[in-house]
């Protein structure tokens, strides 16, 4: 079960482009696709596999990680399965 879905974004300022559920970029695990941080699909998604991933069960911790991807992520990492390896890295190192 996802840990937060829309509405419990913290940022509302996203884009919502769907990509098709035949799409080839669509893995269903983290990879080496370009990660978007505007848009919200792909937040949502990447927050999700990562709370997952750790086994988090508290919307907070979701909200630490969004606003970690918006406020603090370099722009040079970019693919998704980066994106991960610097929320892991850098866990610990940031308070929200």
């Amino acid at each position: 079960m996802a840990l937060i879905s829309k509405s419990d974004l913290y940022y509302k300022d996203y884009k919502w482009t769907a990509y098709p559920d035949d799409d080839p970029k669509i893995t269903g695990k983290p990879d080496s696709t370009l990660f978007n941080r505007h848009e919200g699909y792909e937040v949502l998604y990447l927050i999700n596999k990562f709370a997952e991933k750790h086994d988090f069960k508290q919307k907070p911790s979701g909200t630490k990680l969004e606003k970690m991807i918006r406020n603090e992520l370099p722009s040079t990492t970019r693919g998704q399965e980066n994106v991960t390896k610097w929320l892991e890295g850098n866990w610990n190192t940031k308070k929200y």
